[in-house]
């Protein structure tokens, strides 16, 4: 059996009223990819601290090479090869990629003067130990989120790192992008450098994991090879409950009076052309595509926040005139964007500020102040029918798990009362239990008439709760799937990727 590089033993930690971490014990071992898998709230991110020396547990040692640490610092974290790669990737982007690499060797060596010549250096020779070429001059923000992957972990690198950390490392990535990342990882592997990987998503841990931690409510559950588990057993034990899943059955009739919402030639320059489409009550139509595809600029467009330069939108068979966001309410559209966190909340407000922000205007009381009781009943009742999990309404979103915040969106929005809803990765960095929820909420929506898209580039998302997917690619709609139980996954991403032969729509 191979040697642990990390311990961690009977580790605990406990915050006001809450018990994040419930004597915990996890090795890894040298050159090994562990995958930690678990809802939002199991305490993760805890234990994921604590290892990095920025949280420090109540009762327990973290054992490093060898070494017992009661009280770990995060320099001592470092020193002993730790690096954390977070999901924001904490680069600097108004920097180079050479910069961002080699930032952390310069501020070491303490130096007045900045050798660039050594920068280049340490940058190019950081990404040639991954097989990876970049340009070392371009600013970060001007490159793939990809390719930040790839400068962050580089950047690992510089620091003799042993064990590198990656919170949710392809929430954004296409799956050509996830392929080169997961070859960075095995090579890293064969130089015995270990990786403890943190996501959601069950099919890349059965793909990259040798072994599988699993945490619920704070406490460890197990770990296990990953040929003990598969989908359904992996589900239970980080739930506790089976999760069903089941395809949307739409039974709308075809020729019942005007679309909810038809779409006549919408153009934009330089993101799409020609999109025509009709969404009907009750229907969930996905549109899915790789990253630059359009679908997001589609989406933008239809809510007024990016404007179509020509076509038309006709809301129950009425043309509308969309500019604006204001105007996309106004005619019965509501968005959750894909950015929760920068789009979608006012992060450090409350729950209920967040909530009746889009409604403000109905909650004047005849004084034209806002109704107490009126904003009370309805911020209740959303928080009620979303299940909402929070101890106060008065509490900062920033306070919720990402599920929770997903929700929260949701009811911003919900209140509204759209006759069309848009959401773009509904469930991007939620755990299995909330985005279950979530579209069982987006049904339920559909179910009461209202008309869904659903964005997204997770392929089994939009087969299965989608009762019909149009394919993406290059601004333009390339294909229609009308039967969602007639197609794989493998058939839809080889037309999403233009590597199978279909009619466009």
């Amino acid at each position: 059996m191979a040697e642990n590089f990390l311990e961690a033993k009977n580790v605990s930690k406990a915050y006001v009223g809450v018990q994040a971490l419930d004597s915990v014990s996890m090795d890894i071992r040298k050159g090994e990819i562990h995958c930690l898998v678990g809802e939002n709230g199991s305490g993760k991110s805890t234990l994921i601290k604590i290892i990095a020396g920025v949280v420090r547990q109540d009762q327990g040692v973290i054992v490093i090479n060898g070494n017992p640490h009661e009280l770990l610092h995060a320099i001592d974290s470092i020193r002993e090869g730790i690096q954390i790669i977070y999901q924001d990737l904490s680069l600097f982007p108004n920097l180079t990629v050479a910069e961002n690499i080699s930032l952390n060797q310069e501020i070491e060596q303490n130096s007045q003067i900045i050798n660039w010549k050594a920068m280049k250096e340490i940058a190019r020779n950081a990404l040639n130990e991954i097989g990876e070429h970049l340009d070392l001059t371009e600013r970060v923000e001007n490159i793939s989120v990809a390719s930040k992957q790839l400068v962050a972990i580089s950047r690992a690198l510089t620091q003799d790192a042993r064990l590198i950390i990656m919170d949710e490392p392809t929430s954004s990535l296409t799956r050509d992008e996830i392929a080169r990342l997961f070859k960075v990882i095995t090579d890293l592997q064969k130089r015995d450098i270990c990786t403890l990987f943190v996501s959601h998503k069950l099919s890349e841990v059965f793909e990259i994991a040798e072994r599988v931690s699993i945490l619920r409510d704070g406490k460890m559950v197990g770990t296990y090879n990953t040929g003990e588990l598969d989908n359904d057993r992996l589900v239970y034990l980080m739930t506790g409950k089976k999760v069903e899943s089941t395809i949307y059955s739409f039974e709308g009739k075809k020729k019942e009076k005007a679309p909810l919402l038809d779409v006549r030639n919408l153009s934009k320059s330089r993101n799409f052309k020609d999109i025509s489409f009709s969404l009907r009550a009750g229907e969930i139509l996905g549109i899915t595509g790789l990253l630059g595809s359009g679908r997001s600029e589609l989406a933008l467009a239809l809510f007024g926040m990016f404007p179509a330069d020509s076509g038309e939108i006709l809301i129950e068979g009425e043309r509308v005139t969309i500019e604006n966001t204001q105007q996309a309410m106004e005619a019965g559209i509501g968005y959750l964007p894909e950015d929760r966190l920068n789009q979608g909340l006012f992060i450090e407000h409350t729950i209920s500020r967040n909530i009746i922000v889009t409604i403000l205007e109905k909650l004047l009381n005849k004084f034209g102040f806002i109704s107490v009781k009126k904003r009370e009943e309805l911020v209740h009742r959303w928080v009620n029918s979303l299940e909402i999990k929070t101890p106060s309404v008065e509490s900062p979103a920033q306070s919720l798990s990402g599920g929770n915040q997903q929700r929260l969106v949701l009811a911003k929005w919900l209140a509204t009362d759209p006759k069309v809803f848009i959401l773009d990765g509904p469930t991007i960095g939620v755990d299995i239990a909330s985005k279950a929820t979530i579209h069982q909420i987006i049904r339920g929506l559909a179910e009461s008439g209202m008309g869904i898209i659903v964005i997204s580039d997770e392929i089994p998302e939009v087969l299965q709760n989608c009762n019909r997917v149009l394919i993406m690619a290059k601004g333009r709609f390339i294909h229609e799937v009308q039967d969602v139980t007639s197609v794989t996954e493998d058939e839809v991403f080889g037309i999403m990727s233009g590597k199978e032969a279909h009619e466009a729509v």
